[in-house]
């Protein structure tokens, strides 16, 4: 028997609204992420850095369900790789960055385009740093006294060379030379991958960097005179750090990640929790001892708050090196 007209267009009707209904839902329900993610490490290739985040961006990518790929942009002792991701990435949780120390420093040394506390979203912290400094093998300077000593009597002629200015191997290097009154001649790189060629070609006495020297000290190319933590190593304790020696520096310089500002709370959540579940990962647990760091895990709102409270206190650090911005 033959539908009616009327009855067909109802049917026809309550179909469409059917599969509208079934599209939307399944629209909301598309979960973050749908595509593979760009993690900016904002160092070069092969350093201490690198081969962190490469790890963990495995381990989060399994996570996630999506690959995340690390992105070396290294410049600007660790700043431009997040500052550009703040000024052009979209928002969206697709672009996300290592934020160094460096980006609570650089904006009280010189002016910005961007802002550290509010052009960005805080994810979560992650770890710290091991730093030291180190000289080739068959450098005169057989311990940190040596190396201060002949600073002492050559003022300016010593140089050490770090991952640029602004960052960590470099402030603490002069906050340091500024306690033992000697002046040393700073030599940035772009990070430790050439900072690192710079010493084994003998173009530079000595590298202040974090451990991405650790298998050239193992492996005999390398001496470590000196560490920056509150305690020696336990990969190498019988090197002295900074506050043994009486220079009263101590350096772990803690790092998390960020995404652009405006980042959906959801998005940033399951970033959050993905990374969680890398950082307790029994691989990253065992490179963190290789590189001699520490797990500094910091939920988004704790980490955010760190960052308020210690870019007032890097603040103060910059002026009393005689840094800051005229």
């Amino acid at each position: 028997m033959p539908t009616n007209p009327t009855r067909r267009r109802l049917l026809q009707a309550t179909a469409g609204a059917g599969l509208l209904a079934a599209a939307g839902h399944g629209a909301a329900q598309a979960a973050f992420p749908t595509r593979p993610i760009t993690l900016i490490v904002p160092f070069p290739a092969g350093g201490s850095t690198d081969r962190h985040f490469r790890l963990l961006a495995e381990l989060a990518g399994k996570q996630l369900g999506q690959n995340v790929v690390v992105e070396n942009r290294p410049g600007g002792g660790g700043t431009t790789g997040p500052g550009n991701m703040a000024l052009n990435a979209k928002p969206d949780g697709y672009t996300i960055a290592q934020f160094p120390m460096g980006m609570l420093r650089v904006p009280h040394m010189q002016r910005t385009q961007w802002n550290p506390l509010t052009d960005f979203s805080f994810i979560i912290g992650i770890s710290g740093y091991t730093f030291g400094l180190t000289v080739r093998t068959d450098s005169p300077y057989k311990s940190f006294k040596d190396y201060i000593e002949a600073a002492r009597k050559q003022p300016g002629k010593i140089d050490y060379g770090s991952t640029g200015v602004g960052s960590s191997p470099h402030l603490h290097m002069e906050e340091l030379a500024q306690n033992a009154g000697v002046t040393l001649n700073h030599v940035p790189y772009k990070g430790n991958a050439d900072l690192t060629q710079a010493l084994l070609g003998g173009h530079v006495m000595a590298q202040s960097d974090a451990s991405g020297w650790d298998k050239y000290v193992d492996g005999g190319q390398m001496r470590l005179l000196v560490t920056f933590g509150e305690k020696r190593t336990k990969r190498w304790p019988s090197v002295p750090t900074a506050t043994e020696l009486g220079y009263g520096v101590v350096s772990t310089s803690p790092y998390g990640l960020v995404g652009p500002k405006g980042m959906e709370p959801a998005v940033i959540k399951t970033l959050h929790d993905a990374f969680k579940k890398a950082m307790d990962d029994p691989r990253h647990l065992e490179l963190l001892a290789q590189l001699s760091q520490d797990l500094w895990y910091q939920s988004s709102e704790a980490y955010a708050q760190w960052v308020r409270v210690t870019y007032v206190k890097e603040k103060r650090f910059i002026e009393k090196l005689g840094l800051a911005a005229k």
